[in-house]
């Protein structure tokens, strides 16, 4: 009882690390990138910084949303048919 629920708690941790990544790389990517035209242009603009990081970031996420939303499913899936063995 107490293992499974241990593994189900790093299921939800591997889950939501899974699901943030694209997102996560997606800004340092194009933050390191940034960084690099701002160091070898000495142009120190901080809207230069954000905005392409914030676009870049959504575009991402519109374009994962769907197997975002099928990992999630599956996910809430799997917990919803575990919730007999839990009940003893």
């Amino acid at each position: 009882m107490e293992s499974e629920l241990v593994a189900l708690g790093v299921q939800t941790f591997k889950i939501a690390l899974l699901l943030a990544l694209p997102g996560l790389i997606t800004g340092m990517l194009i933050g390191l990138g940034v960084s690099i035209f701002q160091a070898t242009t000495q142009i120190n603009e901080m809207t230069l910084s954000f905005i392409p990081k914030i676009v870049a970031v959504i575009i991402v996420i519109i374009l994962t949303m769907p197997w975002m939303l099928n990992e999630i499913n599956d996910f809430a899936t799997s917990i919803f048919n575990m919730i007999p063995t839990f009940v003893k």
